[in-house]
């Protein structure tokens, strides 16, 4: 007969690890709290799930848990990802090394790997949320809110971290872990929008723009990215936003001052972004310096239009001081020099970002030195970890379904053939 597995959290990184577990002849349980598994894969990707990316390394991910990254994605990685999908049946589209299921609809991922899990008889137990795991004689003891128990030969912990809680995630992993002994890294909300001070987005919200966003903490810049930047009417959103959302985060949480940078000009940047110097690039001061000597008989109306979104120029229009009316020629020189600045550096500033319910994902969790390649706790023997529950959060882009699909599937294999170290699934 083979082990007896429990895996906590019917999620994307908890069916990776029962699938594979039971693959490997394990007789697998899944608890999950919610009346059906996989619920927030639905959302991923705009519903479309945008579940991997063909250019994956170790530098996409921050965390304690950067150093496991090479180490799974060496047994389970994206060409395999992709070979176990379409060995379910499931096409795959590739946009620019973006990975997709063909139909581009998220409930493809979760049907193939609920028909799987039907096919491997896993009992799957839902609206069941697990209380507590006592470590005893026989293995590992699990107790639900209703107070069933059974031992397991090994647990699997995959229910997710504190990111949209309404579909499960909401933190109750980490009592789990730390009633066990472990160390959590304090969490934060990932890839979300960041809410601002000034009284102004209303005047621009949703306007999108190309823009070169850096962030700023305590006036040293940390973090640049470029993309479409999304006006809200709170603050800034968007993938670009997203990127610099962990940073910002704790930045706040460490009672700093936070800033995001904004080059609507970003064509104009030098290379890399993170410019400490104030000097404008030349080919900023020759856009400016011929746009000024053509233009000078327009109102200034007129002359911002097809710069940026109309709605952003009269808006840096009025922070500059300078009236619509006003014809460009008769701009004094330290206005021009404002009205461009604002183009090239405008400055927001940084009171919170978007709470867990709108976040993508959440950083920090168990912290990855206390965990082995193989998944498992180096505290508990057979307890083992996957998915967001760790100290491990990617970038946007598939990078967060990777890490749940190669770390529950090394999880569940390590865990069913009960061995220590790294295991080849």
């Amino acid at each position: 007969m083979g082990r007896r597995i429990a895996v906590v959290g019917g999620g994307a990184a908890g069916m990776m690890a029962a699938v594979h577990a039971a693959r490997a002849g394990a007789r697998v349980t899944v608890y999950e709290r919610n009346d059906r598994v996989g619920k927030k894969i639905l959302s991923t990707g705009n519903g479309k799930c945008n579940f991997s990316n063909e250019r994956m390394s170790a530098d996409d991910y921050y965390g304690s848990g950067k150093e496991l990254i090479d180490t799974v994605y060496s047994v389970f990685g994206v060409s395999q990802t992709k070979e176990f999908f379409a060995g379910l049946g499931m096409r795959i589209k590739n946009r620019n090394g973006y990975l997709y299921p063909a139909s581009e609809q998220a409930s493809t991922v979760l049907d193939v790997l609920r028909y799987e899990m039907d096919r491997l008889k896993i009992t799957i137990h839902t609206n069941r949320q697990v209380g507590g795991i006592v470590r005893c004689d026989a293995g590992l003891l699990v107790e639900t809110a209703g107070h069933e128990r059974k031992v397991y030969d090994a647990v699997i912990l995959a229910c997710g971290g504190r990111a949209a809680p309404k579909t499960g995630s909401d933190g109750s992993g980490y009592l789990l872990a730390q009633e066990l002994g472990h160390r959590i890294v304090p969490t934060a909300p990932a890839l979300a929008a960041l809410r601002c001070k000034e009284d102004y987005f209303k005047r621009v919200a949703g306007v999108r723009c190309d823009a070169g966003l850096t962030l700023r903490i305590d006036g040293q810049p940390i973090r640049y990215e470029r993309g479409e930047l999304q006006w809200t009417d709170y603050g800034i959103s968007g993938i670009p936003v997203f990127q610099l959302c962990r940073d910002a985060a704790y930045g706040l949480g460490d009672g700093k001052y936070v800033t995001v940078e904004i080059s609507l000009l970003p064509d104009a940047e030098s290379a890399g972004g993170l410019k400490s110097s104030q000097e404008k690039d030349e080919r900023h001061e020759s856009f400016w310096a011929d746009r000024w000597d053509r233009q000078a008989y327009q109102t200034m109306e007129q002359f911002v239009t097809g710069v940026v979104n109309k709605k952003i120029g009269l808006l840096l229009l009025k922070l500059a001081g300078i009236r619509e009316t006003e014809v460009a020629e008769q701009v004094p020189a330290p206005l021009r020099r404002k009205l461009e600045n604002l183009f090239y550096r405008f400055t927001v500033t940084v009171k919170a970002t978007n709470s867990y319910e709108q976040a993508q994902v959440c950083a920090g969790g168990i912290d990855c030195a206390e965990v082995s390649g193989s998944m498992e706790s180096r505290l508990v023997p057979g307890l083992f970890f996957a998915g967001e529950l760790l100290d491990v959060d990617g970038k946007c882009g598939g990078y967060n379904l990777q890490w749940a699909w190669s770390s529950g599937s090394v999880a569940g294999r390590a865990a069913a053939v009960g061995e220590k170290g790294t295991v080849r699934v």
